[in-house]
C-alpha cells in the first residue's frame, strides 16, 4: 500500500508546523501543492523533489497525487491552513475510489481562523463559523443567505477570502448583510499575512471595517453581540464568570 499525505501548513512557518505534518513531509518523496504553498515548506527538505500546479488547476494537482503515490512513491498535498478547510483533503477523498490501491491519511493543520485569532486575542472564545466570500465555487446569494443566518444566530464570524482585484465589493456587501442584524459597534478585527513577514493587525468596527480595503491575505473576524476590545485584543467571552 502506497502512502498520500495530505498535510495541512498552518501559515507555512516551520514553528507552525504540527509534529505530525513534519513526520509527514520528512517520509514524503514528494512535495505537491499550489505553488505558493510548496515554496513554503520546500526550503525545510532540500533535494525532496517538488511539483506544482497554478490555482484553478486542483483536480489535475489531485490526480497527479494520486497517480504517483499509486506507482510506489509516497506523496505530501500540502495545503495552506488545514487540509480539511477549504483545503486538498475532500477532493483527493472524493478522488480515491479510483485508486484503491493508495493509503491516504489526512494531516491536520492550524487553519487561520486559529492562527489568526490568536493575533487578534480570542474573537472565537464561544461559538463561531467561518465562511468564505470567494464566489468561485459557492454562489453569492448562497454566501449571502451563509452571512445572514450567522448574523441571525448571532455567531462570532471569520470570514476567509474578503477579497480580490475581482472581487472588490465583497467584504463591503457582506458588512451591509450583517448590519441588517448587528450593531455598527459590533468589534471586528482582520489580520493579513498571518505568521509570515509583514504580518498586520488591526481591531475595529463593523461599521468601520465596511470602509476597509483588504486582499486574499487577510482573514478577518467579526465579533458576536458580546464580544469586547479589551487592550487592543478581541475577546469573545465564553461565559465562565456566570457559573
Amino acid at each position: 500500500m502506497s502512502e498520500l499525505y495530505v498535510v495541512g501548513l498552518g501559515p507555512g512557518g516551520k514553528e507552525f508546523l504540527t509534529g505530525q505534518a513534519m513526520t509527514a513531509l520528512e517520509k514524503a518523496d514528494v512535495l505537491c501543492g499550489y505553488t505558493v504553498y510548496v515554496d513554503l515548506v520546500s526550503p525545510l527538505f532540500p533535494g525532496k523533489e517538488t511539483y506544482t500546479t497554478p490555482m484553478t488547476r486542483e483536480i489535475d494537482r489531485c490526480r497527479w497525487a494520486l497517480e504517483t503515490a499509486q506507482s510506489g512513491r509516497p506523496v505530501a498535498m500540502v495545503c495552506s491552513g488545514d487540509a480539511g478547510v477549504y483545503g486538498m483533503a475532500a477532493p483527493i477523498l472524493e478522488l480515491a475510489p479510483d485508486y484503491p490501491g493508495v493509503d491516504i491519511e489526512v494531516v491536520p493543520g492550524v487553519t487561520a481562523a486559529l492562527s489568526g485569532g490568536s493575533v487578534l486575542g480570542a474573537p472565537l472564545g464561544h461559538d463561531f463559523c467561518v465562511i468564505s466570500l470567494s464566489d468561485l465555487l459557492t454562489s453569492w446569494p448562497v454566501i449571502e443567505n451563509r452571512l445572514r443566518c450567522a448574523a441571525m444566530g448571532d455567531f462570532a464570524v471569520a470570514l476567509y477570502n474578503p477579497a480580490s482585484r475581482k472581487r472588490k465589493d465583497h467584504l463591503r456587501r457582506a458588512c451591509d448583510i450583517l448590519l441588517e442584524h448587528k450593531s455598527g459597534d459590533t468589534v471586528c478585527g482582520w489580520v493579513r499575512n498571518i505568521g509570515r513577514e509583514g504580518q498586520e493587525k488591526k481591531v475595529l468596527t463593523l461599521s468601520q471595517l465596511r470602509e476597509e480595503e483588504l486582499d486574499m491575505f487577510t482573514t478577518v473576524f467579526i465579533g458576536s453581540s458580546t464580544t469586547r476590545q479589551i487592550g487592543g485584543t478581541m475577546v469573545t467571552p465564553r461565559g465562565y464568570d456566570k457559573k
